[in-house]
């Protein structure tokens, strides 16, 4: 006989309207009576009525608002699509998604955004924001008002997010290294071009990359770390100077955007080619250039997914009172070469 609401509140001594507020993330209920409901739930094995509360969502819509830097910054292309299919995948269930795109990692833009989202009373967010103090203790407030959220594509650390989905950095560095030493027999001179020092997977991709440098391969030298923003005009700029300052530079890992900027560098100073590029990710113009041989690999982590996936924890959070299995939950690093990209 299938576990009932009534049940629960029984066992825990609690009104079902109670019961009610846990499974459905409603706030207002004591933490430590929160978690007796909770695991009185897993002891006795609820499954929610999905049709029911598919019916019941139809009636009382669920807004899921994102946050994501996506101006002027192709990569989150296939992110946005992801967000866009879950919502008509999800449209059944009452689900709707809107966007607040940003250009850059800018704290208090980022700030504001949340902020246009909340005003438009959203039951969830996901985002992809800068792993900021002022943006945690945003979050945390978000979260302690009863509205979840998921981190995507870079984690937020110390706060009370629901889970995180996206690259594991870490290992994504690694693999640049690795694929480095492949392509220049590892001894080197490299210049790190990195999107925002306030991106904790910028940073990751920086520390997976030194790391492995130290341990298997200390012949690759870490000339200089150059920050671009996620600007190709920037990114430009930064290389162009760094190759003028280090002659020595004959490699570039990039480890966000600004790829075609630092790329337009290394053309107009007659090192295409003879300067080995590592990247990541591969919209169009990425693309060509590793069709060109300019970038000599670049390194996928599975974009869509990113937008997809967060809709999809959220939707099962909300309707079906399903908290994430994992804490984090990694994309696949996938390398490209010009032969299979």
């Amino acid at each position: 006989m299938a576990v009932t609401i009534k049940d629960i509140a029984n066992k825990a001594g609690v009104s079902r309207g109670t019961v009610d507020r846990v499974l459905n993330n409603r706030g207002r209920v004591k933490p430590d009576v929160q978690k007796r409901i909770e695991e009185i739930i897993q002891t006795m094995g609820y499954k929610p009525n999905r049709a029911g509360k598919a019916l019941a969502a139809r009636k009382k819509p669920i807004t899921i608002g994102c946050l994501v830097p996506s101006i002027d910054n192709p990569y989150f292309d296939k992110v946005l699509n992801g967000f866009r299919r879950a919502s008509q995948d999800f449209a059944d269930y009452g689900i709707s998604v809107i966007v607040e795109q940003v250009k850059g990692y800018d704290v208090q833009t980022h700030i504001d955004a949340l902020d246009r989202l909340l005003q438009k009373k959203v039951n969830a967010l996901c985002v992809v924001t800068v792993d900021d103090c002022a943006v945690r203790v945003k979050i945390d407030e978000i979260v302690r008002s009863g509205i979840p959220v998921v981190a995507s594509n870079s984690d937020l650390t110390g706060c009370n997010r629901l889970c995180y989905v996206g690259c594991n950095y870490v290992q994504s560095g690694q693999t640049a290294a690795g694929i480095l030493k492949l392509i220049t027999g590892g001894n080197t001179k490299t210049l790190i071009v990195t999107g925002s020092v306030k991106m904790s997977g910028h940073n990751q991709r920086i520390h997976g990359f030194d790391k492995c440098v130290k341990m298997q391969t200390p012949e690759i030298d870490i000339v200089d770390i150059v920050e671009c923003l996620d600007d190709d005009q920037i990114a430009c700029e930064q290389t162009q100077h760094a190759l003028q300052s280090h002659p020595e530079i004959d490699s570039i890992y990039i480890t966000a955007a600004g790829v075609a900027g630092v790329c337009r560098a290394v053309k107009e100073a007659g090192l295409a080619n003879k300067v080995k590029i590592v990247c990541f990710d591969d919209p169009p113009s990425t693309r060509a250039l590793v069709q060109e041989e300019i970038i000599q690999a670049t390194i996928c982590q599975q974009p869509y997914e990113q937008g997809y996936k967060p809709i999809k924890i959220l939707m099962d959070y909300l309707i079906n009172g399903i908290t994430p299995k994992n804490d984090k939950y990694f994309t696949n690093n996938i390398i490209k070469i010009k032969e299979n990209i």
